[in-house]
């Protein structure tokens, strides 16, 4: 993706230090573009918990590069005391966002590679900063490719419509700043963008931490996208009046029975499209896939997250960026992060590997190994 011209990914090595990790800071987007240093696990953990980054692939990227920032820091008096710090490391990574299942997936990646390797203990920590890499290269490529699957779709319904703009409905980011380039639901719109198919989005604020309004708005414009921004409880009236033509999201943890984990609000988007008979997909890397669950809604685990995110809203006045509480200082509030849509309200799964059915036959069909 681009920045005012100049290519980004959204996690890498400093050029001239790698010892060092950066990441675009999104809390302050869209207003200020801010790149921040990680050198120490802690520094990681923080990042994660307190989503400077965000998304499912960043998440597991960023917690790829973590544990080798712990390797970097590992007491080398002996390969025992190196692995056992290690360990701690990656569980403390894990412990920050329980939902997004790439998180686990990455540190646990790490975990075995490291631990494989033969040889002294730079060997180990050179592992760990070519499967750090490795991680973060094979994000960017799949969901690449996902977007070229998904292209089909848009192009399909574009050649219905005669040309004309489709209009496909987002929610949340699930684009380039929750992976580490392209995204998941958005790579298929900046493939047909690309392509030059006439497309336009709908881009829910998602609330409480506007995810859809700060940051899929911006990168939309970055890449010149056309797009409008709308409330959260808005989509359903574009449905029924024939203004959405499919809706594509992306999902932190998707089971491969087909139930869908994703940001706060996706299931009653996935519920108005059932209604209205239009096409509800979900895109996704395989790293997102939970192999292990089979029942989404007693399963995937539902972050709970602070009050105060409901409470207060961000944004930029007088020049600063700054807080405003919205609702009564005494009242209490609720912070339920994620929701689950079952897979009988999906359409179809958007993967690396082509698209299918949410269901276990389906994806089991693009990934027979896992059989």
């Amino acid at each position: 993706m681009n920045v005012d011209g100049k290519h980004y990914r959204t996690i890498w090595l400093k050029e001239d230090d790698a010892n060092i990790v950066q990441i675009i800071d999104q809390r302050h987007l869209p207003h200020q573009f801010v790149i921040e240093d990680l050198i120490t696990v802690n520094e990681v953990a923080a990042a994660i918990k307190e989503m400077h980054v965000r998304g499912a692939g960043l998440i597991g990227a960023t917690a790829g590069f973590g544990m080798y920032l712990a390797a970097l820091h590992a007491p080398q008096t002996s390969t025992e005391a190196f692995m056992a710090a290690l360990a701690a490391d990656g569980d403390k990574l894990i412990a920050t966002r329980p939902t997004a299942v790439n998180l686990e997936w990455a540190v646990k990646r790490q975990t075995a590679a490291i631990a494989a390797v033969g040889g002294d203990i730079w060997v180990r920590i050179q592992t760990a900063l070519e499967v750090a890499q490795t991680i973060a290269d094979e994000d960017a490529e799949f969901c690449r490719r996902l977007g070229e699957h998904g292209r089909a779709i848009i192009e399909e319904i574009s050649r219905g419509k005669g040309g004309e703009p489709v209009n496909v409905l987002t929610h949340c980011n699930a684009g380039w700043l929750a992976f580490v380039d392209y995204g998941s639901a958005t790579a298929p719109v900046y493939a047909a963008h690309e392509h030059g198919i006439a497309v336009h989005v709908w881009v829910d604020e998602t609330r409480p931490r506007n995810q859809g309004a700060r940051l899929t708005a911006w990168e939309l414009g970055q890449h010149g996208v056309p797009h409008t921004v709308i409330a959260d409880n808005v989509g359903g009236h574009l449905m029924q009046h024939g203004l959405v033509d499919v809706v594509i999201t992306g999902t932190d943890r998707t089971l491969y029975t087909g139930d869908v984990g994703n940001k706060i609000g996706t299931y009653l988007k996935a519920l108005a499209a059932k209604d209205n008979d239009i096409p509800f997909y979900v895109a996704l890397p395989s790293s997102t896939f939970d192999w292990e669950n089979r029942d989404g809604v007693k399963e995937i685990p539902i972050e709970q997250r602070d009050a105060t995110e409901v409470k207060y809203i961000q944004g930029l006045h007088g020049g600063e960026i700054v807080k405003v509480l919205l609702t009564p200082e005494e009242s209490p509030a609720a912070n339920y992060a994620f929701d689950v849509t079952p897979a009988r309200l999906v359409t179809g799964l958007i993967t690396e590997r082509g698209i299918c059915d949410a269901s276990e036959e389906g994806v089991l069909s693009l990934y027979p190994e896992k059989q």
